[in-house]
């Protein structure tokens, strides 16, 4: 699997023990510039047209929506996907209405779906009294959050579903805010890839990123990730199709490099984690966080990082930390 998980027990000594850490002083940062509005009131109690919102490139249908109380699940029908692509919304415990609430996008790894931060990391606890909208969608296998350049299935441009489409949905569709400065983006592995790249090509959305053992420079070790993408894209969603083309197309590689984008990470909140262990993924995933560590201190760009000890996983005390730490970050007036 593309940059799978493994699970630590509880009280692993890999749950919450940091080998290092790293904590820069975040400076107050000013309220993002809207790039479009909204249309469309919901019944759920989104509708309000407000700044840091990108227009939806095209509707997307509810196909099928069932209610499991804080738990909303739908499934969605968009040109940008080949199939119906999922989603669970968390909502907040007393979800009101009438009431605002920041957003957090969470992206899962390679060979998981929209359900896998519900069944398998116990997001509900995590966020169980926090006034925080939690959005979890596909991505795909291995869609690795691209547009790729070629597929032989149809359309998988997850990048597209979204951000164009899906970002906005959930602002018209439940109680949020709406601004880009109670907006923010997280996953684990290719997720946490696809947090970086996101809030990179796309800053003016997100106020806070997050990457949980993701890959934060595409071309460390000859291009390793971007091969790794290419591989397992080819083999399980695009059937011989690939991201970045053979042989790779450079500007589309650039794109997404998250350490090549520095400068749009300035004045947001960064939260990196990764294991120290030697396996096939953290000893990737590791000097390339180190890699991004080296360009933030170079452009003078804060940040939290942490090793800590152990394997490619998610780090449950680091998730609660995360989620934690984000809200502080919102109730400063981010």
């Amino acid at each position: 699997m593309p940059f799978s998980a493994q699970t630590p027990p509880a009280d692993s000594p890999a749950h919450l023990q940091p080998n290092r850490a790293c904590a820069h002083r975040l400076s107050r940062r000013t309220l993002l510039k809207g790039v479009g509005g909204l249309a469309a009131a919901s019944v759920i109690g989104g509708g309000a047209v407000v700044a840091g919102a990108a227009p939806a490139q095209a509707a997307l249908t509810v196909a099928e929506h069932e209610d499991h109380g804080r738990m909303q699940y739908y499934k969605l029908a968009t040109s940008s996907i080949g199939w119906l692509p999922r989603v669970n919304v968390l909502l907040p415990d007393g979800y009101d209405t009438s009431r605002r609430y920041p957003v957090l996008f969470l992206l899962h790894g390679g060979g998981e779906n929209y359900s896998t931060f519900d069944t398998k990391y116990d997001i509900r606890n995590h966020t169980a009294g926090r006034d925080l909208i939690v959005v979890m969608p596909d991505g795909g296998a291995a869609g690795w959050y691209c547009d790729p350049e070629s597929s032989n299935v149809g359309p998988r441009n997850w990048e597209t579903f979204h951000i164009k489409e899906l970002l906005p949905w959930v602002d018209a569709t439940f109680a949020t805010t709406g601004q880009a400065s109670r907006r923010a983006i997280s996953g684990f592995s290719m997720g946490g890839f696809g947090a970086l790249k996101y809030a990179a090509k796309y800053p003016e959305l997100f106020a806070s990123v997050s990457s949980h053992s993701g890959p934060a420079d595409l071309r460390i070790q000859d291009g390793a990730v971007v091969h790794w993408a290419n591989f397992t894209a080819s083999a399980t969603d695009l059937k011989g199709g690939t991201i970045y083309g053979i042989p790779w197309d450079q500007a589309r590689v650039s794109a997404d490099n998250p350490v090549e984008h520095v400068e749009s990470y300035r004045g947001k909140r960064v939260f990196l984690v990764c294991g120290t262990d030697s396996d096939r993924y953290e000893s990737i995933v590791l000097p390339s966080q180190q890699n991004f560590e080296k360009a933030l201190d170079g452009a003078g760009i804060g940040y939290e990082r942490y090793e800590d000890t152990g394997a490619h996983v998610v780090r449950w005390g680091r998730i609660q930390q995360d989620i934690d730490s984000l809200l502080n970050y919102f109730a400063k007036g981010a």
